[in-house]
């Protein structure tokens, strides 16, 4: 769930949206909304996955059998294979920049065309290939690995990115909050963007959970990867914005900004020297890759599981097919810019919320209390204080949020 959660939602979408949104008072404002708001989905979501210990739409199959809730179980399946056609699409961008890091010769920022499609085909393929070896031996076994070396990479080019000349300035963006930039439209990005980092409304937490063993305390493992999540994204907001800064350009730079800006940071690194900058390059498109991986794995085990449990075919054909499935969808966000924008816009502004938004009213209001208060406290033996407090905002907080989030896009 940690490696979900940790990916392109806070090392690619975090910085820029910290950027368009003034800096530290967005961070603080994430940080309230992550806790406050987005926790209790994540929760709701895992009630209905270790409850019924199936896929999205088995789940709903059985707890709500031959009714409207049947559409929360085909959205969740939906929703993820739409957001991994341009996640891969990304992935691929970094594994090109990667590969143009060894010798500091990047090209210009060019989302579209041949070599985008090249790129993400190899992305792709890898996930698919590391989902094939199941949750074990596959998915949790890359997420051990790839989350510490994550870590370390990100807390390297933070310090080489807090020592530059200049990168004060940056520091000073990220912890400095100036009131004069709130509004409600920062409020309601920050919301989403929690939203959005801890992989809500994707079906990832009903998938995954339906794996957490009766055992597990799923609400400190809700907490546990809320805080690995909020504080991956932080260090990468320090891991870019005072190298930005140091190169006086424009945090606002929106989607592109670590790949339209920061090449050119590291191609200017130490001119005497350029194997420091190649480095720095390589270990910081490498992160992006390795950010990118663990969210596309996540969003294709989602649809893996469902063609595994529901049609009864083999993991590696469900992967084979879901992998040909996801391309057929990308090629027009490969191919346009534009339908790229409008696919993300689409997917973080409908598709997420409205499957949050079910998936909250279904277990708070639709589900029997009792159940509910079963899976949340481990049959009683742990969170019992806690719960009511939780049950509350899962009731009536979060569906508030979440209307918020969508009704504030189309304002």
């Amino acid at each position: 769930m940690a490696g979900t959660a940790i990916g392109l939602g806070n090392f690619w979408r975090f910085p820029y949206m910290v950027g368009e949104y003034g800096g530290a008072l967005f961070i603080l404002i994430y940080i309230f909304c992550a806790f406050l708001m987005s926790l209790p989905i994540f929760f709701a979501e895992s009630v209905i996955g270790r409850r019924t210990r199936a896929n999205a739409i088995g789940a709903m199959k059985k707890l709500a059998p031959h009714s409207f809730w049947q559409v929360l179980g085909w959205l969740s399946v939906l929703t993820p294979t739409i957001i991994v056609s341009y996640y891969s699409i990304v992935g691929g961008w970094s594994v090109q920049y990667f590969a143009e890091s060894f010798g500091l010769r990047f090209g210009e920022f060019d989302p579209d065309g041949w070599t985008a499609l090249g790129f993400n085909v190899i992305f792709l393929a890898i996930s698919c290939i590391i989902v094939a070896f199941g949750v074990n031996a596959g998915i949790e076994k890359f997420s051990k690995l790839s989350i510490p070396l994550l870590f370390c990479l990100i807390v390297i080019i933070a310090i080489y990115s807090l020592n530059m000349p200049g990168a004060k300035e940056g520091v000073q963006y990220l912890v400095k909050p100036d009131l004069s930039k709130f509004n409600g439209r920062m409020v309601a990005s920050a919301l989403g963007q929690s939203f959005y980092s801890l992989s809500l409304g994707m079906g990832i937490i009903i998938t995954y959970s339906s794996y957490v063993s009766k055992e597990e305390n799923i609400v400190s493992s809700g907490v546990g990867t809320a805080m690995a999540d909020t504080l991956f994204a932080i260090l990468a907001g320090f891991a870019i914005m005072p190298a930005v800064f140091a190169a006086g350009i424009e945090p606002s730079a929106g989607p592109g900004l670590i790949f339209q800006t920061l090449p050119h940071v590291f191609s200017a690194m130490a001119p005497s020297a350029s194997w420091v900058g190649s480095a720095i390059a390589a270990l910081f498109f490498l992160s992006v890759i390795v950010a990118a991986m663990t969210s596309s794995v996540s969003l294709i085990e989602v649809g893996v599981a469902f063609l595994v449990e529901e049609l009864k075919i083999s993991r590696s054909l469900a992967c084979l097919l879901t992998f040909f499935i996801v391309l057929v969808l990308g090629l027009a966000s490969v191919f346009s810019s534009k339908i790229f924008g409008l696919v993300d816009a689409f997917s973080s502004n409908v598709l997420l919320t409205f499957g949050a938004l079910l998936a909250v009213l279904f277990v708070g209001w639709k589900m029997k209390r009792e159940d509910v208060q079963d899976e949340l406290t481990n049959c009683g033996t742990a969170n019992r204080r806690s719960f009511k407090v939780i049950y509350f905002l899962l009731r009536y907080i979060a569906p508030i949020a979440i209307i918020v989030i969508f009704v504030s896009n189309f304002i």
